[in-house]
């Protein structure tokens, strides 16, 4: 068995950015022992000098290559994130390196990107904050239009409220959203990922609402499902019911806990009361750079959560043809317990 490489080549955007702070569209770090590289093009060559983390050598490409800069170190083998490559671009590296030998390094920056620090912390929450303020005023648009006597008032459509959450979060501070909004109005709710469309809503409508806001490029996620003026006993009893799963998950997750006992805390509440078929996605995952990071809150996640993991807590129940119900809050996972990072209230 080859040993080991202390050489890294890191071609994921995300792992690039985490590492260096860098977010152009072409480039990627060399990690040698003693000394960090970032290959780039022209384009971005004086940007990345003044807006990368100090100490990282910034390469035009056209000028040195990877190779070049291998050989100058003595370097014989190198590790690669070959989960994040395509056939072709490994085949290219793989012919351009000629004899040096290539090695799997997948996972291992993600791995290091679970644990946040302070920084990453406060980036996420303040990205939480401006979610929350965005998502009152959008609460505050169905409210109105679902109270109103006033047969003229014009519904708003799914569509719009999306595009709504959009400008509003840069209105409030946010650099981008963490993923298109969901807005899904009365049987859209039971679909969990329903693209909006140019459906009205209407008085009487459930409303699901998932949504995130990036703030510096760190991401947060809430979903909260809005009764309507008069619900329904069902309706009533499912928001409960998933309330109450997901109210039990957060009070039991902690760090070292496993990604399958943190699902199952939520969807076993869930099947005791009849609904596990219903329950159709994971119980929850981390956030950070990436609005879906490690770790996982689903059966096949057996690894422990470690502590400083950002993570959602997300159970649903689908009931196809009538409605959905779907409440998320994101938690910062410690020794003892963890702290949700969601002040908004759930309806």
């Amino acid at each position: 068995m080859p040993k080991k490489t202390n050489t890294f080549l890191i071609t994921n955007k995300s792992n690039i950015q985490y590492l260096s702070d860098f977010t152009g569209s072409n480039g990627f770090l060399l990690l040698t022992k003693n000394k960090t590289y970032l290959f780039t093009d022209s384009r971005y060559t004086q940007r990345a000098k003044t807006s990368i983390k100090k100490g990282i050598k910034v390469i035009d490409m056209a000028k040195e290559t990877l190779k070049d800069t291998l050989t100058k170190h003595k370097i014989n083998s190198i590790g690669v994130e070959e989960s994040d490559l395509t056939v072709t671009r490994y085949k290219r590296f793989k012919k351009l390196l000629g004899k040096i030998t290539l090695q799997d390094i997948s996972g291992k920056i993600e791995k290091q990107r679970e644990q946040k620090t302070k920084q990453e912390i406060d980036k996420t929450i303040k990205s939480q904050r401006i979610n929350e303020k965005v998502f009152k005023e959008i609460r505050k648009i169905v409210k109105e239009y679902q109270k109103s006597k006033n047969p003229l008032k014009r519904a708003p459509t799914e569509i719009e409220l999306a595009w709504k959450i959009k400008q509003l979060g840069n209105q409030y501070g946010a650099n981008n959203v963490s993923f298109d909004p969901i807005v899904a109005f009365g049987q859209h709710s039971a679909i969990p990922h329903h693209a909006p469309d140019t459906t009205k809503l209407k008085k009487n409508d459930i409303v699901l609402i998932d949504m995130g806001m990036k703030y510096q490029d760190y991401c947060s996620d809430m979903t909260r499902t809005l009764l309507p003026p008069k619900p329904t006993e069902k309706q009533k009893t499912i928001h409960a019911l998933v309330l109450k799963a997901q109210k039990h998950a957060i009070k039991h997750i902690k760090a070292d806990i496993t990604g399958k006992k943190a699902d199952d805390l939520s969807r076993d509440i869930i099947k005791d009361a009849g609904y596990g078929e219903f329950y159709t996605h994971s119980g929850g995952h981390g956030t950070g750079i990436d609005i879906h990071e490690m770790p996982s809150l689903s059966a096949n996640y057996t690894k422990q959560i470690k502590e400083n993991s950002i993570i959602t807590v997300e159970p649903g129940i689908y009931l196809n043809g009538e409605f959905g119900v779907r409440i998320e809050d994101m938690i910062l996972v410690t020794k003892k317990g963890n702290k949700n990072l969601t002040l908004q209230s759930h309806q």
